[in-house]
C-alpha cells in the first residue's frame, strides 16, 4: 500500500503505523509486515503486507487495531492510499 502524508502528520502516521504494525505481526495469518518510508521524501510510505492466504488479509481487516488504525490515518493523508496487489513466484517454485 503507498501511502502519501500531509507534512505536519509523519510523525503521527508513523506512531500510529507502528502500534498498527506490532499488533498485525502477531496475527497467525500474516506471512510479513514491513514499514517503509521513502528516503528523499519522508511523507512517502509504502506497507508491504504479505497474506499466507486471501481469507488472512479479510480476517486482518477485520481486527480492531486495523480499525483504529484506519480511522486515525484517514485524516493525515494527503490524497487516498493507494493498494497494488502482487502474487509471490518466490521462493515459491509452482508460482514461477
Amino acid at each position: 500500500m503507498h501511502v502519501d502524508v500531509k507534512p505536519e502528520s509523519v510523525a503521527d502516521f508513523g506512531q500510529a503505523t507502528r502500534e498498527n504494525a506490532l499488533h498485525s505481526v502477531q496475527e497467525a495469518g500474516i506471512a510479513r509486515f514491513d514499514v517503509v518510508q521513502q528516503q528523499d521524501d519522508p511523507t512517502r510510505f509504502v506497507l508491504i503486507e504479505v497474506y499466507r492466504t486471501a481469507e488472512a488479509a479479510a480476517a486482518h481487516k477485520a481486527t480492531a487495531h486495523y480499525a483504529k488504525w484506519r480511522d486515525a490515518v484517514a485524516p493525515m493523508m494527503a490524497e487516498p492510499r493507494k493498494s497494488v496487489k502482487y502474487n509471490a513466484v518466490f521462493p515459491d517454485p509452482e508460482n514461477w
